[in-house]
């Protein structure tokens, strides 16, 4: 995948003096009162803004926030306190411009976020008009922000396509990068875990996928599809019958490829669903008919183990089990540790895989963590990105 990257343009000179106008993702939850309760996207955003303002460009960064109501500002809308951390975190005033879509005053060596960028009218349906002032107030346009780069909206998109020059901060560089490495160029075998509680929810993934890795493990609700699928009994688990012909047509695309779908030949089952409910190991044959299934089985856990130690290639979405209840964690933490254990490139996504990971301390083990939650789903549905799609035209000229 090719595109301009930021760091680049910075590394030859071609920043200084420049006005640079940077679209980064600083959506952070907020409590009732407004406080922000947890920083990590303008963290992350930081070091972009400070390559720009080390490069010597005019700096202008905009984000959204919340879901406001275009051209009806309220002040619950405003990124004041992103401003007020964000300078905490740079040790310095970052001022806050409104109404800045006709203009905006700031000089090399400057800072200044541009107010809310969902507020203005027709930001999300990629106004031209909008686009073409939005990029007339800079010389380089920065995407600096995955979580977006599913969307073509004005200030994602639009402004890409009129920007004297448009290229990728180094959040969206890597997200690429690591994009490209899992998906487009891999090393084999590839092997994908996709796990969560429905079929329907991932069935597009799994299509998908099935045209493109070795193996397929599946977990949650859509591991108890595919074992009904298979001709065994789940008893009262979580499942989605009517789906049964979609999964044997993914087990039946990746058996005519030499690929499989592993089915799960032990589980972990309990009467209810509940933390403290007895956990029962037994074959996948004996499931009874009161059982819930809440985790694969130890033994079917050490079988995807090996394999995914023996994966030149992984891609993980979903925990394999209920993971947050300690009694059917086993499956979700074997397969953590295998991948934290494993030599293959790892890339993981989705807010429950974030959670798993950070439970299990393999942050540092993984090759590299999406934090792009719709976007990176929307990678693995095998759909091109229109952030990734409108930087690879600007790079081709």
């Amino acid at each position: 995948m090719n595109f301009i990257r930021f760091s680049d343009l910075c590394a030859s000179g071609q920043v200084a003096g420049k006005r640079v106008f940077i679209r980064a993702d600083l959506n952070v939850p907020q409590d009732d009162s407004g406080a922000i309760t947890e920083d990590t996207r303008i963290r992350a955003s930081v070091p972009c803004i400070e390559m720009a303002l080390k490069a010597g460009a005019a700096v202008m960064v905009t984000s959204h926030l919340g879901r406001p109501t275009e051209g009806d500002f309220k002040p619950e809308d405003s990124l004041a306190p992103v401003a007020a951390r964000m300078g905490e975190l740079m040790g310095r005033n970052i001022p806050v411009v409104a109404n800045w879509v006709d203009g905006v005053s700031v000089a090399p060596g400057q800072l200044v976020l541009l107010e809310n960028c969902r507020v203005n009218k027709g930001e999300k349906k990629n106004n031209e008009e909008l686009a073409k002032k939005m990029a007339a107030l800079c010389d380089i346009f920065v995407h600096d922000a995955f979580g977006t780069a599913h969307r073509a909206e004005a200030s994602t998109y639009g402004i890409a396509q009129f920007a004297p020059i448009a290229c990728a901060g180094p959040l969206l560089a890597a997200e690429m990068d690591a994009i490209s490495k899992a998906l487009l160029a891999p090393k084999r075998p590839l092997v994908a875990i996709v796990a969560g509680s429905k079929v329907s929810t991932k069935l597009t993934i799994l299509k998908s996928l099935a045209a493109n890795v070795d193996q397929l493990i599946v977990g949650g609700g859509i591991a108890n599809t595919f074992m009904l699928a298979a001709g065994l009994k789940i008893g009262k688990s979580l499942a989605e019958p009517d789906l049964l012909a979609e999964a044997t047509a993914v087990i039946e695309a990746m058996k005519a490829r030499g690929a499989a779908v592993p089915i799960p030949t032990d589980v972990v089952t309990a009467k209810t669903f509940a933390a403290d409910a007895p956990a029962t190991i037994k074959a996948a044959t004996d499931v009874a008919d009161d059982d819930l299934i809440l985790d694969i089985g130890p033994q079917t856990a050490q079988a995807l183990a090996t394999q995914l130690k023996a994966a030149g290639t992984i891609v993980w979405n979903g925990p394999v089990g209920v993971f947050e209840f300690a009694a059917f964690e086993n499956g979700t933490k074997v397969i953590a540790q295998a991948i934290a254990e494993s030599s293959a490139f790892s890339i993981a996504g989705g807010g429950d895989t974030l959670a798993a990971i950070a439970k299990y301390g393999i942050e540092k083990q993984v090759g590299y963590i999406s934090t792009g939650g719709g976007a990176f789903l929307e990678v693995l549905e095998g759909k091109t990105l229109p952030a990734f799609e409108v930087l690879s035209r600007r790079f081709a000229g």
